[in-house]
Order: C-alpha cells, then sequence, then structure tokens
C-alpha cells in the first residue's frame, strides 16, 4: 500500500500515513528458523550463535535467528522437507544436501579433481560467485561455502587398490544420487544410510567402509569402528549455511543486507578454520590407532583413470554441468602450469 492509498483509504493526512507506514514496517520482525547436525558447543555453533546476536542487535530486534543443533530436525533429506513445508527457514547443509535442488552444487566435490588445497583455493576464487548465483536461482540464499576438507577412504580392512575398494560394503548418504553414481562408476555397490544410520551399520557389519573427512570420523564417531585411513583425497567434502529465498526476500533490503554481511561473516571463519581442524584430525586418527595405507603408482593412475570415466559419466547423465566442470579443469591446470 503506497502513502496515498492509505491516506485516502483511513482519510489521513499525508504526513500521518507516512508515519504510520514507517511505524508498521518497524514493528514487523522476522525470526529465522535454522537446523544444523552440528552439536551444541561446536565452532559452528558458537559462530552461529554470536552471528545471530550480531544480527538482532543491528536490525533493532526486527531480525531474529533460532537455531536447531545436533541433528533434532532430522538429516539433510528432511530438513529440506521441513523448508519446503515453511517450518524451517534453512539450514547448515552439505553440498550433497541440496544437489536435489541445484545439480551443479556438488561441482567440487566429484572424485579427485584436486590434489592440494592450493588448487582448491585458486578454483574456489573464480566459480564461488557462479555457483551462489545458480543457487539462488534455484530458491536458496547462500552466505557462502565452508570447506570441511578432503575425504580419505577408511575401513575395516586395508586397502588401496580400486579393486580391494570394489568387495567392500561402502556408505553413501542417503538421497544423493550422486556419491551414489560416482561409487558406481568405480564398481562400487552403494549402501545408503542416513547418517543418523552410519554408526550402527558399521558395528554391526552392514557397512564397512566410509569416505568422509577426518574431523566428521571423528565428530560422528565413526573412527571407533574403523581401522585404516587410506592417504589419498578422495573428494573434496564442503558446507553451506543457506536460507530458503522467499523469508529472506521479505525482509526489508537493509535488513537482507545486514543478514548477509554477518553470515558471511561466520561461514568465512569458519572456512578460516578447516584446515587447520582437518590436518590435526587426521593426526588424531592415527593417535587413535588407525593406520596409514596408500596406493602406489600403479594403482594412482588406476584411481585416477576411474574418476575421470566417473565425472564424465556424471556429464552424460546430466548430474552436472559440462562446462562448468571443463571451467573448473582449465582452472587446475592453469594452477598446476603455473606451480611447475
Amino acid at each position: 500500500m503506497t502513502i496515498s492509498d492509505l491516506a485516502r483509504r483511513f482519510r489521513l493526512p499525508a504526513g500521518l500515513a507516512v508515519v504510520v507506514l514507517l511505524a508498521g514496517g518497524a514493528a514487523q520482525a522476522a525470526t529465522l528458523k535454522i537446523a544444523t547436525l552440528s552439536p551444541e558447543g561446536s565452532a559452528w555453533m558458537e559462530l552461529l550463535r554470536a552471528g545471530g546476536e550480531e544480527v538482532a542487535e543491528r536490525t533493532g530486534g526486527r531480525v531474529q535467528f533460532k537455531f536447531y543443533p545436533g541433528g533434532v530436525m532430522g538429516d539433510d533429506k528432511a530438513v529440506l522437507r521441513k523448508i519446503r513445508l515453511g517450518q524451517l527457514h534453512g539450514a547448515v547443509l552439505t553440498s550433497s544436501g541440496l544437489v536435489q535442488t541445484y545439480n551443479d552444487i556438488q561441482l567440487y566435490g566429484l572424485p579427485l579433481l584436486f590434489e592440494s588445497y592450493a588448487e582448491v583455493d585458486a578454483v574456489r576464487a573464480e566459480l564461488d560467485p557462479v555457483l551462489i548465483d545458480g543457487l539462488r536461482a534455484e530458491g536458496f540464499t547462500s552466505f557462502g561455502f565452508a570447506e570441511v576438507g578432503f575425504a580419505r577412504a577408511m575401513s575395516r580392512v586395508p586397502v588401496t587398490s580400486v579393486a580391494e575398494v570394489q568387495t567392500q560394503k561402502v556408505w553413501t548418504p542417503d538421497g544423493d544420487p550422486g556419491s551414489a553414481r560416482a561409487l558406481e562408476s568405480f564398481g562400487v555397490t552403494p549402501i545408503p544410510l542416513s547418517i543418523a544410520d552410519v554408526l550402527g551399520g558399521l558395528q554391526t557389519g552392514l557397512i564397512n567402509g566410509v569416505a568422509v573427512p577426518p574431523v566428521a570420523a571423528i565428530a560422528l564417531q565413526w573412527h571407533t569402528q574403523l581401522d585404516y585411513v587410506m592417504d589419498l583425497p578422495l573428494l573434496y567434502v564442503y558446507g553451506m549455511l543457506a536460507v530458503a529465498n522467499r523469508p529472506f526476500e521479505r525482509l526489508s533490503e537493509a535488513d537482507q543486507a545486514v543478514v548477509g554481511e554477518v553470515m558471511a561473516g561466520v561461514v568465512d571463519q569458519v572456512n578460516a578454520r578447516a584446515r587447520a581442524d582437518d590436518a590435526n584430525a587426521l593426526q588424531a586418527l592415527y593417535g587413535q590407532g588407525l593406520e596409514r595405507t596408500a596406493p602406489d603408482a600403479g594403482e594412482l593412475d588406476e584411481w585416477r583413470a576411474y574418476a575421470a570415466r566417473a565425472n564424465r559419466e556424471m556429464v552424460e547423465d546430466g548430474l552436472v554441468s559440462g562446462e562448468l566442470l571443463e571451467r573448473l579443469q582449465a582452472l587446475v591446470e592453469a594452477h598446476r602450469a603455473a606451480v611447475d
């Protein structure tokens, strides 16, 4: 309703109509309900709560955050369903959690794309904005990607070759067709489970292998049921704080700017801590008795050949953009050439 409409409808002087409109806008408040698997007391939760308090202060209480930590709202699949129903407004999600919303969000997580974090940095500097824009077009506003680390194969028996992995019962996230398709390309029959069911699956023998970053294996206690870690960065794993466009866009432009600035800062802080956490967690795994294995040169060539085929098939099956994958690979090759 415009000022003139308000003045006509209620027979108010135009000046008073302005006051009424401003007062009405100031009185409106929004509470954004955000779910996360991160437990209370974790770095994510500490930074999220601090960010929520800063947003509330800077918006005069117009925007509040309510967090649901520790997976109380379920896994990514359950959380997305609740976002669609309006029961939640956003979440801290893995890339695999949003893959059914926006296929290309899994781009960085294709197998064996990167050999080092320096290559990751070179790619992300160029492609993060592209993926964030693509996700927004599919209904979610992201405040940036937060690194988790490189996923490594962990198992009950030592494995270094593709053939050895093919004999294992390997977990894949339930509802993540990209991860399942990638495993199948390696000749592995994946066993889909929710994150909450993985520990039990390891204990009962339903599964005997996972591919996750060390920090995740420790946080979820999966390492207690595993004995070996293969020293090969199979996948780059990352998450993001994302809010559905509709509730976010109901905020005023000024409040959207505050939320964006503060929560992007939160994600940046988590991202900055990730590398040290990843290195420390890997050493902690070894300290807990897990043994390191590594493929030899011939086995490594085989891994790379399988990965190239898996990524090609992902493009052919429409699970990721061929154009974006080519851009990523060109950035990696340019970085390697500059280093050499």
